[in-house]
């Protein structure tokens, strides 16, 4: 069973940049599909990043595409998500997830079975 833990999270202005990161233990990275998702206060979690096994297909939400990227190093056991012109709205609770369905990448929760603890982010005006 894979363990997820997420660091990078902040305190940053608007337009500043974040690199975040996931690392697994206790499973083999490259045997998952993996997400970001994030959730505000008083808000339901809702899918920032996805990115497929091998890293090949990425999928974004509308709200950060354009600013902010997934990627993964298989070899590291590792997901990032550089997040850059940070705005006011993107503050929130960022988690990874871990999905072991076939497929390239998923946007709804359901599809993950493996969840960090979240890191904060907020971006202040």
């Amino acid at each position: 069973q894979v363990q997820l833990v997420e660091s990078g999270g902040g305190l940053v202005q608007a337009g500043d940049s974040l690199r975040l990161s996931c690392a697994a233990s206790g499973g083999t990275l490259s045997s998952y599909s993996m997400g970001w998702f994030r959730q505000a206060p008083g808000k339901e979690r809702e899918f920032v990043a996805a990115i497929s096994r091998s890293g090949g297909r990425t999928d974004y939400a509308d709200a950060v595409k354009g600013r902010f990227t997934i990627s993964r190093d298989n070899a590291k056991n590792t997901v990032d998500l550089q997040m850059n012109s940070l705005k006011p709205e993107d503050t929130a609770v960022y988690s990874c997830a871990a999905s072991p369905r076939i497929g390239f990448t998923f946007r709804t929760t359901a599809a993950y079975g493996y969840w960090g603890q979240g890191t904060q982010v907020t971006a202040t005006s």
